[in-house]
């Protein structure tokens, strides 16, 4: 068979949600040894926190997205999509990018720079051209926030690396994902809904835009004044939070499948709150609540539904959630309450929680990875191409 024509190569998820699995069960439990001090931090210019918020963003967060945007974009244009070798440099620069996190701290500079932003700036000009190049044809009107997303990811990731600007390099990925998300879902959960109870969610054009533009703007909360950052956030928090409740959530609490994208909007009202009250007062947490609300909350909780949906779904297979797929879904909400409500209940026993969440984590995207990486690596079960 020909190397660039084996189903892994043929549509973007296929390769990057097989890298998700893998680095979503070894990331985390990397990082609880490096915290417990069993295993050495890479030796490198930036600290161990900045490689675990770093290589979470980019590493696992940007395998999901480089694998659900390489094929959702396709399909909102309608065009074939990146495949074959393009896809493999796009997998390669992923792997060098993790080896230069993991070893490049004696590298030149250049060359440890290079590995550091050759797979995103490659991945994200892709996206934008195929946006750009087949925009009359686009599916979604307000793709222009991914116009405006894309490239200030480039932006994030260097300032993460940074130690004297990471705070505002986690800020800015954060507030990127965040938008990105609600696009998400806005496109998703309404679809996914009326396909289980043949109802309509409530859209509007100006209530969407005005929640994707709030939170866009957070992009940029670290240099707003504190009493707009503040106003912002609130106002954001109260549409999303008005948002679940008409989207009649009494019914997606009926199927877990449903119900975990709904909490993961609340996770995410949950940290925009908590940003506000951590801009007037220094709140007495255990751990860095606010981000592991989103991360542990929003990414962690909605990414493997998504990931069964589509690794299904994409590969002709009824997408349908077994028990198998709904025990991840209650692994990792477990995950979710170790990792950020144990700690301000038992804090002497942090380093134990941390190891006890990442191990969620090994369990959620192992069994994943176990079960959907063959399906990743065989043709479509019913007869089409890609």
């Amino acid at each position: 068979m020909n190397l660039f024509l084996h189903p892994l190569w043929l549509v973007g998820f296929r390769p990057f949600f097989s890298l998700a699995f893998l680095s979503g069960l070894s990331l985390p439990v990397l990082w609880a040894l490096m915290f417990a001090g069993v295993l050495a931090p890479p030796a490198a210019s930036f600290s161990p926190t900045q490689w675990h918020a770093h290589e979470m963003f980019f590493g696992f967060g940007w395998a999901v997205m480089g694998g659900f945007l390489l094929t959702a974009t396709k399909n909102w244009v309608q065009i074939r999509g990146y495949h074959g070798p393009i896809l493999m440099a796009l997998v390669a620069a992923w792997l060098f990018e993790r080896i230069g996190m993991a070893c490049g701290g004696a590298w030149p500079p250049t060359l440890f720079w290079f590995s550091n932003t050759v797979f995103l700036g490659s991945i994200v000009a892709l996206l934008l051209w195929t946006l750009l190049r087949y925009r009359k044809q686009d599916s979604f009107r307000d793709n222009y926030f991914f116009l405006i997303v894309l490239p200030a990811f480039v932006a994030a990731k260097v300032l993460m690396l940074d130690p004297a600007h990471f705070h505002t390099g986690v800020t800015v990925a954060l507030g990127l994902f965040r938008v990105a998300f609600l696009v998400m879902l806005e496109r998703t959960l309404t679809q996914f809904m009326k396909g289980a109870f043949q109802v309509e969610l409530l859209r509007h054009p100006l209530f969407d835009n005005t929640i994707k533009l709030l939170a866009l703007s957070l992009v940029f909360m670290d240099a707003m004044p504190k009493a707009m950052a503040g106003a912002v956030l609130v106002t954001l928090a109260f549409l999303l939070a008005a948002r679940i409740v008409l989207w009649k959530p009494h019914l997606a609490m009926r199927r877990i499948e449903l119900a975990i994208m709904y909490l993961g909007q609340v996770a995410m009202v949950a940290q925009l709150l908590t940003e506000f009250v951590a801009l007037h007062r220094a709140p007495a947490w255990i751990g860095s609540v606010s981000v592991h609300l989103f991360t542990f909350g929003v990414i962690g909780l909605i990414v493997p539904a998504m990931l069964v949906r589509i690794s299904k779904g994409h590969t002709g297979r009824k997408v349908a959630f077994d028990a198998a797929d709904r025990l991840v879904l209650w692994i990792m909400i477990a995950a979710f309450v170790v990792r950020i409500v144990l700690p301000q209940l038992a804090p002497a026993a942090y380093t134990a929680w941390i190891g006890l969440s990442a191990a969620g984590w090994f369990a959620c995207f192992g069994i994943l990875g176990w079960r959907y990486i063959p399906f990743l690596l065989q043709p479509r079960v019913d007869g089409k191409v890609h």
